[in-house]
């Protein structure tokens, strides 16, 4: 059966315990697996800039014993010269047996997979989804807390516009016992469809602050995402509240000794460099992460496909 994976929420809650399980035991014992995608070839279709996603997916797939190909920008393909999504797709399939794409439009790597005779990722769609990215911020929670129940999750920055927040958020929520903070400037707080849509629905406890000191010590998991300058309508209003989003040592001093700071990447600065070196930081462990999950979730897909055993 062919599947692809275009939002985390395409896998049950059954279906991703699976997938991290497995993505911790390749993590544990990476030799059994390096054959796993012997012959296999993986397209990573990137028709935008990427250093951590497209990399972690090439990684993953030598890591598995497969081969790589495609390209890292749109000029670099025949997209410069007008050709479609769908025809680029269909050619693929001739080629490769699974592909990872991004796409600064959203809803790209969808039609992608309507024409497509391999599974295709979602290797992030403009502000819309960017699923991996969410399998591996589940994959460092669960594998460094153990668990995701009972957990107060603080998100701090631009809560608004931030996709990787939002797919975070939509998938905790189908566990018991979790508790958001949000902490942003008013002008970024989450959307209206995230709050009504998801939390209340969902009957979540949370509450929204303004202040990131006076919750620290309240948080198992400080998920950072950078203040964007450009979103704001005056610059007195940025410079006013940017350096209250800035996670810097003396912060970290207000926060307990087991909590974890994750972040996306890339970093501006919105955790200062010193904070590198504290043991909570784990943002760097969180992007190698990132290729244990997708290599299980190459694996899973090819399975399902019959290309593999």
């Amino acid at each position: 059966m062919l599947r692809h994976l275009m939002n985390v929420l395409d896998l049950s809650v059954d279906e991703l315990d699976n997938l991290l399980t497995l993505a911790e035991q390749i993590y544990d014992r990476p030799e059994e697996y390096k054959d796993a995608c012997h012959r296999k070839k993986l397209a990573t279709c990137f028709y935008e800039p990427s250093t951590r996603t497209r990399l972690s997916f090439e990684s993953a797939m030598l890591n598995l014993g497969g081969q790589v190909l495609g390209f890292s920008s749109a000029d670099s393909s025949s997209a410069a010269k007008g050709e479609s999504v769908s025809d680029t797709i269909r050619v693929i399939s001739s080629y490769a047996d699974i592909c990872a794409m991004r796409h600064p439009k959203e809803g790209a790597p969808f039609v992608a997979s309507l024409h497509s005779r391999i599974p295709v990722i979602n290797a992030g769609d403009g502000g819309h989804n960017h699923p991996t990215q969410t399998l591996t911020d589940l994959m460092t929670i669960r594998k460094l807390k153990g668990t995701f129940s009972g957990l107060t999750i603080g998100l701090c920055g631009d809560l608004k516009f931030g996709r990787t927040v939002h797919s975070l958020v939509e998938a905790m929520v189908r566990y018991p016992d979790v508790h958001f903070i949000m902490i942003s400037p008013d002008e970024l707080r989450i959307p209206d469809y995230l709050r009504r849509d998801i939390l209340d629905h969902n009957l979540i406890d949370y509450r929204e602050v303004a202040v990131l000191e006076d919750v620290m010590p309240k948080l198992d998991i400080l998920y950072m995402t950078r203040v964007q300058r450009e979103r704001f309508f005056n610059e007195e209003d940025y410079i006013r509240l940017k350096d209250s989003f800035i996670l810097d040592q003396k912060k970290m001093e207000l926060a307990r000794d087991d909590m974890l700071v994750l972040h996306p990447l890339p970093r501006v600065n919105e955790i200062a460099t010193e904070v590198d070196n504290d043991p909570r930081a784990v943002y760097f462990k969180q992007a190698e992460f990132g290729v244990y999950v997708r290599m299980a979730l190459i694996m899973t897909l090819l399975r399902e496909a019959g290309s593999i055993a």
